[in-house]
């Protein structure tokens, strides 16, 4: 019998709808020998996607559906949420107690990385370069001129909670720091504030197996508009090479950082980490993603190409392990 797969897409985050087109992605990735379901999780509603008109509820007691009079339960939930609950390890725990296997890390895995100021600081005392940074939270007095004295201009201001498409900006001028802050805060009740680190960005996945570990070629990102954000990414404003014009020395030294990372935070199954590579070679971590998008002209299915690799034999190596 066939094995059952829930493709779980959506998510209460403002990149719902770039989840759900990596469950597009996903549908085709993974091979035709399983039986695919794309399942919503926005808020309270969770359903199955039948067709473009057709959906059914999802029973929220074991995560099943009844078709045609007949109990539907999977075998596996590939977890595709850009955001919460799925990135965050909210839906990692519900899965864990009703002893549905997923395709990404655990509950304290997803947290931590989904907090990128927690993240940060966390890898930082294993030797991970990190920008230097500050967090603050809602409600929390703000001196906007201690922070430009501490980390300089330009700095980046983020949610520290959530994915790197929504709520971000770079600012080079003080004057705009207040209404960066307040974009960020409509997004998380948690803002993280960086140093601006000059150099060449780049990104490298992953994933493990119980046989063997798989790093894939690094990519460079060259964008037109002044740092890879929501229209860079999505928009074609873009270039993204694979593999990165670096030299082999740095490709390896970014692979192996990779490595080392996935092991610190305990990862499962694809990853992939952002860094920056300054004029002098140091490599500077951006962030960890434990649910990177899958689209079809994402970084992932770039990265398993440019390897000589089959998407759809990594996806199958995936969800068997």
């Amino acid at each position: 019998m066939k094995k059952i797969i829930a493709i779980v897409a959506g998510g209460d985050s403002s990149e719902c709808g770039v989840s759900l087109k990596s469950a597009k992605g996903l549908m085709g990735f993974i091979p035709s020998d399983y039986e695919k379901y794309i399942v919503t999780v926005i808020g309270k509603n969770w359903n199955v996607q039948m067709t473009e008109n057709e959906q059914i509820t999802i029973d929220k007691n074991d995560f099943s559906f009844v078709k045609n009079g007949k109990k539907i339960i999977f075998d596996f939930a590939y977890i595709t949420i850009h955001g919460t609950p799925g990135e965050n390890g909210v839906l990692q725990g519900y899965f864990d107690l009703i002893g549905l296997p997923y395709s990404c890390c655990g509950v304290l895995a997803a947290a931590l990385t989904f907090d990128k100021f927690a993240c940060n600081n966390f890898l930082k005392n294993f030797d991970i370069n990190v920008s230097p940074s500050m967090l603050f939270k809602n409600n929390q007095n703000i001196d906007n001129e201690q922070i430009i004295e501490k980390l300089g201009l330009p700095i980046f201001v983020k949610p520290s909670n959530g994915g790197s498409s929504f709520g971000i900006t770079k600012v080079k001028d003080k004057n705009q720091l207040q209404e960066a802050i307040n974009k960020a805060f409509a997004e998380d009740c948690k803002v993280i504030i960086e140093s601006f680190i000059s150099g060449t960005e780049v990104t490298c996945g992953m994933y493990k197996t119980k046989e063997k570990n798989v790093i894939f070629p690094v990519t460079e990102v060259v964008t037109k508009n002044d740092f890879f954000d929501y229209d860079a990414k999505y928009k074609n404003k873009s270039e993204e090479i694979t593999p990165a014009r670096i030299s082999d020395e740095l490709t390896k030294n970014i692979q192996q950082t990779t490595a080392k990372i996935y092991d610190l935070i305990d990862a499962k199954g694809i990853i992939r980490v952002d860094y920056i590579i300054e004029k002098s070679g140091k490599i500077v971590l951006l962030e960890v993603n434990t649910t990177p998008g899958m689209t079809e002209t994402s970084f992932i299915p770039q990265q398993v190409c440019a390897a000589g690799l089959d998407i759809q034999d990594v996806m199958r190596e995936i969800i068997n392990s």
